[in-house]
């Protein structure tokens, strides 16, 4: 499966995990509930860590292990909320995140652009061409 990653079309190497999914080798992400109740034994993982934040997780729980991480997902559960774009705000510019912060869920094409305003870089959307094509459509800022 593809994803827009800085831009470009890549095939997606992460999996990720539900919460009662055994963990397998490679790239994988879980929950924020799961990476609470298994971080002992998730962060002696071989492969890469990203954890999933809902809207309503509290980013500034994620503290120290933050480093852990090499991809947050910020899953948008519905295109009229956005609290998603304030997460990627905050974990750019306040907890200084380096890592791929990716935009999962019901989202609209339209609002890729905001995203990457804040910090997303990586996109898993529902319809992958129109966000892509949306994504090249835009190339200046007008704020």
């Amino acid at each position: 499966m593809q994803i827009i990653k800085n831009n470009q079309l890549i095939e997606n190497h992460w999996t990720f995990l539900d919460d009662d999914a055994p963990v397998v080798a490679g790239s994988i992400c879980v929950s924020l509930a799961r990476w609470n109740a298994e971080k002992a034994e998730l962060s002696k993982h071989a492969g890469n860590l990203g954890v999933r934040l809902s809207s309503t997780d509290d980013i500034s729980t994620l503290g120290a292990d933050l480093g852990l991480f090499a991809l947050i997902e910020l899953n948008v559960a519905d295109f009229m909320d956005g609290r998603s774009f304030s997460q990627a705000y905050l974990l750019r510019h306040r907890y200084g995140f380096q890592g791929e912060i990716r935009a999962v869920g019901k989202y609209l094409a339209d609002q890729a652009f905001y995203f990457s305003r804040v910090g997303v870089n990586g996109f898993n959307p529902e319809n992958l061409q129109q966000t892509h094509a949306t994504l090249q459509d835009f190339t200046a800022f007008y704020q």
